[in-house]
């Protein structure tokens, strides 16, 4: 019985994730990262490989200097 409870919770949970994208005018998901947020760009605030480049730059700078 508890597992038919649980396959059931998780195919409700599946087909509502669903209907999002069903109804959505380009049947795709919101992206997720990091650099496409407006907020994490009004804060400035960068992904991992972004704060690493910059990071990176700034260090050449110092030791050219």
């Amino acid at each position: 019985m508890k597992i038919l409870l649980a396959i059931l919770a998780i195919g409700l949970a599946i087909i509502l994730l669903c209907v999002g994208v069903i109804f959505r005018k380009d049947h795709t998901f919101r992206s997720q990262h990091i650099h496409e947020n407006e907020r994490m760009k009004r804060d400035n605030i960068h992904c991992a490989i972004a704060e690493d480049k910059i990071a990176r730059k700034s260090a050449a700078k110092k030791i050219k200097s």
